[in-house]
């Protein structure tokens, strides 16, 4: 595959023929190129940039992508709008200043793109003339837009936004004093009567629902067609008259007490008259529409009450009501499916540690056309991407790497282009670590278990090198050979990292995954990472009196689990851990679906499982130094759960340090100044413990 850096506005998509050069000279100029780089720098975090939101014309002519960028001065992930023409190599930006787009969507036309800007002041959905070179906005809303979706006529688009939900009976009947004029009174209490009243990232929310809504393309008043306190969801498709939409929802009265169930519902535009389409037992998600509107495709999840269950493929006929599924032998998650044309779909999946994209015929043939999307997660090597697919079939994707975050690239007449160079010039001057893949055999149940490990840039194999276990989150997700600004700082401190996808992870089907189930944590997943470690030894550039352990979420979990289970790590970083599952499902924001589906009954009924399943149980083996690192503001695995493990390491005197981030969320390195605090918090942390 190749790389077509576009270092000008205008770059034509072609292949230069190479110059002739002397092999001898070229050889001796690389060599001291490459020796005179720098490693990583924390720094070049802020430096960093990425594409995300990848959307091609109908045409397939055109590309739109959103393009992610770490600014310094105000410590944010800024997002600008920059166009692809496939024909020519023209690359320049839509909209590139001080304010930030996203959701860009293409109109039937290849004209028109919509999308989400607070360049009016509030987030509003705005429409682009690309010939005309004019931009208006079309709303005027008084919440965020989401789930933008243009009609087929190209008329209207649909979307998303909350409405609140009136007072109820209690907050009515309590009594209100009077404020004075210019009187300075404190903030009035806020009244929680919902069972889902808060969320990571927003905190305690206000009671508001989900609905859907359509605004005439050309601007006017937006309409509400849905009510009632439900959450509705996306995606939004039209139907093929642009006459009703099909959406995602949970309307049953005590749906925020189920997780995995929804159905797929029909509302009428003029009418607002709402008809159900699917009455299955589980989650209806991801609707897609076949462009002649007699099919509809969607992606279905069984409702068991489990910690893990596959996604399937299916095809409802909207004549003779008939459903029935694709890729039933599958066995991985199906997600984003999308028409190309009335017999064709495409949609993603992970598979051993890659980000795919197949195609399969309504007849139930499937073939991979990509498998190198990723990218869109910087700090550690997540496995993610998306895609979009136009009528031609030509598919644009966000294509990741384990040298570069995500760049545009687009799969087409059986081959992938790369169309931007977003990285070039830093990591062009960067020395990254280079990423090996390692498979081994874990000591507990003989699981296969395929894992990475970063080597220090100028690694030399007849040396010996401290090594970092780094655990990934979830724990159902995967890592994979993605670019990781984390893992590659540890590296460029002269650390080799192993990050692995020990059991419970995606992308190796359902039985795997379940490995997990009623075990998270556990002795199982705590051999998994033993075994990885063990392999590392054996290779013979690791020094054994130098090992430390790491990851944050499900990741600290393990950490935190593992120092419980041994001293063989000379310290251990913890980021964002659960260490008391009683105090954790009753306190975070993911309860009702965690205790249903990870537990076998409620904390009062099965408090011996959960203590079990607790790193706060081992506790009085620790003797392992220990950082943990928190934010402040995070409602999924809360503050109290770390201050608790602390507290305990300080009543027994073991080294410990606690590292609190005011305003970070479960995101806490959202910003790029807290992914640099998190590294380098833990390299200082590491050096202080590592022997000479």
């Amino acid at each position: 595959m190749k790389l077509f850096p576009l270092a000008s506005l205008v770059t034509a998509l072609s292949i230069i023929p190479a110059l002739a050069v002397n092999p001898a000279a070229a050889n001796t100029s690389n060599n001291a190129a490459t020796s005179a780089l720098k490693p990583l720098q924390a720094e070049d975090i802020f430096r960093l940039a990425g594409a995300s939101d990848v959307q091609i014309s109908a045409d397939g002519k055109r590309i739109v992508y959103v393009r992610q960028q770490n600014n310094i001065m105000t410590d944010r992930t800024e997002s600008s709008l920059w166009l692809l023409d496939l024909a020519t190599g023209a690359h320049y930006p839509l909209f590139a200043d001080k304010f930030n787009y996203s959701q860009p969507r293409w109109a039937p036309d290849n004209n028109r793109i919509a999308f989400v800007s607070d360049r009016d002041g509030s987030s509003q959905i705005q429409v682009h003339w690309l010939n005309e070179q004019k931009t208006a906005a079309i709303s005027q809303l008084q919440v965020r837009p989401s789930q933008l979706s243009w009609s087929p006529d190209g008329q209207q688009l649909a979307f998303l936004a909350e409405v609140a939900a009136p007072a109820t009976d209690f907050a009515k009947s309590v009594y209100q004093p009077r404020k004075p004029a210019n009187a300075n009174w404190s903030a009035s209490p806020i009244v929680v009567e919902r069972t889902y009243y808060q969320a990571d990232g927003r905190g305690v929310m206000r009671s508001a629902y989900a609905q859907v809504f359509v605004v005439p393309a050309s601007g006017g008043v937006e309409q509400q067609l849905t009510s009632g306190p439900y959450q509705h969801n996306g995606p939004l498709a039209w139907t093929a008259d642009s006459k009703a939409l099909i959406f995602p929802a949970n309307r049953h009265p005590d749906w925020e007490l189920q997780s995995r169930q929804a159905d797929l519902y029909q509302v009428d535009v003029h009418s607002r008259q709402l008809n159900q389409l699917t009455r299955l037992e589980g989650e209806e998600a991801e609707p897609s529409l076949s462009p002649d509107g007699k099919t509809l495709a969607f992606t279905y999840t069984r409702p068991d009450a489990v910690s893990y269950v596959n996604s399937k493929l299916k095809l409802l006929d909207l004549r003779s009501g008939e459903i029935r599924m694709l890729a039933a032998e599958l066995d991985r998650s199906v997600e984003s499916p999308s028409w190309v044309n009335n017999s064709t779909l495409t949609f993603q999946y992970t598979d051993r540690g890659q980000t795919k994209v197949a195609q399969i015929s309504t007849r139930d043939r499937m073939t991979d056309l990509v498998a190198d999307l990723g990218g869109t997660s910087w700090g550690r090597p997540y496995l993610s991407g998306m895609y979009s697919v136009a009528a031609n079939g030509t598919v644009a994707y966000t294509q990741g790497s384990s040298q570069r975050p995500a760049e545009v690239a687009v799969f087409s007449n059986g081959r992938s282009r790369t169309l931007t160079d977003l990285n070039g010039g830093l990591l062009s001057q960067r020395k990254l670590g280079q990423v090996q893949e390692l498979r081994y055999t874990s000591a507990a149940g003989n699981e296969e278990i395929q894992a990475w490990y970063i080597t220090p840039p100028d690694f030399d194999p007849r040396k010996k090198y401290p090594l970092i276990l780094e655990i990934h989150g979830g724990p159902h997700l995967a890592y994979g050979p993605q670019f990781a600004a984390e893992l590659q700082r540890y590296a460029a401190a002269g650390y080799v990292v192993l990050y692995n996808n020990y059991r419970g992870s995606t992308s190796y089907g359902e039985r795997f995954a379940m490995l997990l189930h009623y075990n998270y944590a556990s002795e199982h997943d705590f051999q998994d990472h033993m075994s990885g470690v063990d392999a590392m030894l054996a290779k013979g550039f690791i020094d054994e009196n130098n090992l430390f352990i790491a990851g944050g979420s499900a990741g600290g979990i393990g950490t935190l689990y593992a120092v419980g289970l041994t001293n063989r790590f000379n310290a251990a970083a913890a980021t964002n851990p659960v260490v008391n599952w009683t105090s954790k499902v009753l306190s975070a924001d993911s309860y009702v679906g965690q205790i249903r589906n990870q537990f076998p009954g409620m904390p009062w009924e099965q408090q011996a499982h959960y203590w079990q399943r607790s790193p706060l149980s081992l506790v009085a083996n620790v003797s392992t130094p220990v950082l943990l690192f928190t934010g402040e503001q995070d409602r999924r695995t809360p503050m109290a759960d770390t201050e608790q493990y602390y507290q305990a390491l300080r009543l027994r005197q073991i080294d410990s340090v606690m590292v609190r981030v005011p305003d970070a969320s479960h995101g806490v390195t959202n910003r790029p100044s807290w992914m640099i605090a998190k590294i380098e918090h833990a390299l200082a942390w590491f050096k202080r413990y590592q022997k000479d």
